[in-house]
Formats: C-alpha cells, structure tokens, sequence
C-alpha cells in the first residue's frame, strides 16, 4: 500500500513564505534597468544588503535569476 500525500493547509504552505514589504520594493527594483549597487544608493543601504534581500526574494518566488525574478514580478503584478 502506498501512502497518501498530505495536501498542505496553511497559506504558507500553499502559497509559499510572502515577501516583506522591502522584499517587494527590491523586487520592482530590479525590473528595471540597474545595478544591485544603484539600488542600494536609492534605499539608502549597502549593496551587501539587497544581495541579502535578493537572495531571500528568488528563494521565497522560486527563482535562480535575476530574469526569472522580473518575470514572476511582472506575472504577479509588482512593477
């Protein structure tokens, strides 16, 4: 007999983690044409800091590149 899969019940489950409200500034962020350097000039952080926010963004959507990242923003309607 083979097991059955739980099918999940939580939003977060479903769904997957949502982004923080600066998870989504950076995402719009990088649908534009810019370096990690400039967008951390206009945020007023280190570059070292949206790599961080970055990096938590294309884990959180599922995403390896910076294409795929602006193209689930673009679907999802960020930007």
């Amino acid at each position: 007999m083979s097991t059955m899969e739980i099918a999940p019940t939580t939003r977060s489950e479903i769904f997957g983690e949502p982004l923080t409200t600066r998870e989504r500034i950076v995402l719009a962020e990088l649908t534009e044409d810019v370096t990690l350097e400039d967008i951390a000039r206009r945020l007023f952080v280190t570059r070292n800091t949206v790599k961080s926010q970055v990096r938590s963004v294309y884990r959180k959507i599922g995403a390896s590149t910076r294409s795929e990242a602006v193209a689930w923003a673009k679907a999802a309607g960020i930007r």
